[in-house]
């Protein structure tokens, strides 16, 4: 071994030690992080952004007189404006575009969130309520439009503080649905340009499954369920084995396209031509008196597409739904025994959906992760999961509660 090598092979070594120490260095400040620094850490994964000196005295205090205190200073973190223009904006943008980036605009998908966050909503009815936020009045902004986001951007680009900027009202008033067909963000115009545009409205389903069920189609899968409600768009022996159908394409159909049913009013209409990514589409949806030339009935011509596939299929007659995962192995998500598992249109199914045992704990995954900035790993994070959903269900499914919860676990000792 010539004395370059050595040298250089001590250097790393060298080099690997000094990065040793300065972990456990690290690690030892964590293990004995004091109040002041707990509250910073609070601060920090809540909204953002250092505390000023007066909010930083004041949670250290309430740190330091107990666990109760330690929430109180929480809470007081989620006074910040930052917690809802940019920790709640960056939370729940990923839902509302298929890519599940967090680089969109705001729109009204997202300021609903934030808006029934901020008032201590029941967030279940973010599935199924006649609900929406919108800005406030004083600061001119554009007119909510059924075709343009531009109300939502001029609220972004204003610098208005959506803790103080945004208005509840009625979804039905402002985009023209039934207030019988408006399901919370389901029905938001970001929504439908998102999931309703094109298709066959079965990204729909399987974008709320993710965003508020936190499964995708693959992980409930069951092919034991019957395929009588599979549509006519689907082969049954795809590349001409059968097998692949039965032994696949059976599993996510059988139980999703039941359910995908609930929309078949539904669409999002835009000029392909002149407008290829729908920014100036709009949501639609059939009442009695809109027949499909199509289908001869309410149910939107999309659902009949490609009815040559398997002529023998399901042809899809109205929005009557069925939840067919309450059978088999699907059980496992919790469905909520007072409901029925079945219904028509967009409300019902969203009301099934929230008040499943899955979404709750997918609430509280997803929130624990923003704010612990890792998913639960060990058998004491999957406990505090647990302990959070209980919370979060008895005190009214108020999602600051699991904010605050999350941080005062994740403050360090």
């Amino acid at each position: 071994m010539n004395a370059r090598t050595r040298i250089t092979r001590l250097s790393l070594r060298a080099c690997g030690l000094s990065l040793l120490l300065i972990f456990a260095v690290a690690l030892s400040g964590l293990a004995s992080a004091g109040p002041r620094e707990q509250a910073k850490r609070i601060h920090d994964r809540i909204a953002g952004v250092p505390p000023s000196p007066e909010v930083l005295d004041e949670m250290a205090a309430d740190i330091a007189s107990g666990s109760a205190g330690a929430l109180d200073a929480a809470f007081t973190a989620m006074e910040d404006n930052a917690f809802y223009d940019v920790t709640l904006k960056n939370f729940a943008a990923p839902w509302t575009n298929e890519a599940r980036s967090r680089f969109v605009p705001l729109n009204d998908y997202s300021a609903t969130v934030i808006g029934m966050v901020r008032d201590g909503v029941d967030f279940r009815q973010v599935l199924y309520s006649d609900i929406l936020y919108i800005g406030a009045g004083q600061l001119n902004l554009p007119a909510y439009s059924t075709a343009s986001n531009a109300h939502y951007s001029a609220l972004e680009t204003r610098g208005g503080s959506l803790k103080d900027n945004l208005v509840r009202v009625t979804q039905s008033t402002y985009n023209g649905l039934p207030s019988q067909a408006t399901a919370g963000v389901i029905t938001s115009r970001a929504s439908a340009r998102a999931f309703f545009s094109a298709g066959t409205n079965r990204a729909m389903f399987r974008f709320t499954l993710i965003n508020h069920m936190c499964n995708d189609l693959e992980q409930v899968a069951d092919a034991t369920l019957p395929p009588d409600r599979i549509r006519q768009d689907v082969s049954r022996s795809p590349g001409g084995d059968s097998r692949v159908f039965l032994n696949n394409c059976v599993g996510c159909h059988s139980g999703m396209d039941p359910m995908t049913q609930a929309f078949a009013y539904y669409d999002y209409e835009y000029n392909a031509d002149t407008d290829p990514d729908g920014e100036l589409g709009r949501l639609v949806y059939n009442t009695v008196s809109d027949i499909e030339p199509a289908t001869g009935s309410r149910v939107q011509a999309k659902y009949h597409i490609n009815s040559t596939t398997f002529e023998q299929g399901y042809i899809t007659p109205d929005d009557s739904w069925d939840n067919y995962w309450r059978q088999g192995a699907n059980r496992k998500l919790g469905w909520d025994p007072a409901l029925t598992g079945s219904g028509q249109g967009a409300k019902s199914l969203g009301r099934e959906f929230a008040h499943s045992d899955a979404f709750a704990e997918c609430q509280v995954r997803k929130v624990f992760q923003n704010v612990c900035l890792r998913p639960p790993s060990d058998s004491a994070d999957r406990a505090r999961i647990s302990s959070m959903v209980t919370s979060f269900r008895s005190q009214g499914f108020d999602l600051k509660q699991v904010f605050a919860e999350s941080a005062v676990y994740c403050m360090g000792e």
